[in-house]
């Protein structure tokens, strides 16, 4: 199940098993290289955990925890995972700013956490056999290395992606595998499963809007873009940019670049169908911004023949 998914994490792999529980990780190195291997646990070892993602607040986090008392043995974004469940049971979540998606083992309660981030930036997939057995990963084509699984189509899912453009959680493309929806938290225990919602965008009401001046509003989504970008650059490794042309990047960019690091390096995509190709915008950016840049132009031909190596299971 973890070969299959060496794509998303080249680097390392690791495994916790013991009795019912089964625990596997491909990683892909970004901090802490050296002393970031998982599955990580807590102080007596009766927290295990693997995740996918960043939790980008970490050392506040640790900071927080450590002053609480909790004992750190490496400098990973991950192990503060264990001891925020540990601090705060099962609200951790909602001391987390980051993307995820996070199996968690407690050995004393005998019970699976398995949950994904806010908007669902990071991917998590599960199916429950007739044994009760849970199977889960980041992708569905882990879940069907195990060998009871069948492959069928379910004509529903494949209707959502043609309308929707992707799938409605908990339904997927295939039959009997679930996709856990952005914002919640599935527990598996010897009473059975149980999925909850951590986490919903609420709107205030047309009469709650506060009457400030649009300046107001426009400083503050300065200041969270600010906040945002910078908090996402914390990393072990170089980070580069990457740059469609478009308003989003264009700004993450800008920012990186005036505030950050100097030496940016960008990326683009080109097409060259001219109707779809946008690095006229990529190149004025990367003219104003002076980065480091690097394009790659793909046609239909390309397209066609990288398909089978993006799609398949």
């Amino acid at each position: 199940m973890t070969d299959i998914l060496y794509h998303r994490g080249p680097d390392d792999d690791g495994y916790y098993i013991k009795d019912n529980i089964g625990l596997g990780q491909r990683r892909l190195s970004i901090i802490d290289l050296a002393g970031g291997k998982q599955p990580m646990h807590n102080e007596d070892k009766t927290l295990w955990v693997i995740f996918n993602g960043e939790i980008f607040n970490y050392i506040e986090l640790r900071e927080e925890l450590e002053k609480k008392g909790h004992r750190f043995y490496t400098h990973s974004d991950t192990e503060v995972i264990v001891h925020a469940y540990e601090q705060f049971g099962k609200n951790f979540l909602n001391h987390f700013n980051g993307q995820f998606a996070i199996a968690l083992w407690d050995e004393k309660k005998q019970e699976l956490i398995l949950a994904r981030d806010r908007v669902g930036i990071r991917p998590l997939f599960y199916t429950i056999l007739d044994n009760r057995t849970l199977l889960f990963g980041s992708e569905m084509k882990a879940i069907f290395q195990y060998p009871d699984i069948k492959r069928e189509i379910d004509p529903e899912g494949i209707k959502q992606i043609f309308s929707y453009w992707v799938n409605v959680p908990p339904r997927t493309v295939f039959k009997g595998i679930q996709e856990l929806a952005p914002g919640r938290m599935l527990l598996c225990n010897k009473k059975g499963i149980e999925i909850t919602q951590y986490w919903k965008l609420n709107f205030p009401r047309a009469t709650e809007y506060e009457d400030r001046p649009l300046k107001f509003y426009s400083d503050r989504l300065a200041e969270l873009l600010f906040d945002a970008t910078t908090i996402r650059l914390r990393a072990d490794v170089p980070v580069a940019s990457y740059l469609s042309g478009g308003i989003d990047s264009s700004i993450i960019s800008s920012l990186v670049k005036k505030y950050h690091n100097n030496n940016l390096i960008t990326f683009s995509v080109a097409f060259a169908d001219k109707d779809y190709d946008e690095r006229q915008y990529q190149e004025l950016m990367v003219k104003h911004l002076q980065t480091d840049h690097r394009s790659v132009e793909v046609d239909y031909d390309t397209i066609g023949k990288s398909f089978s190596d993006v799609v398949w299971f």
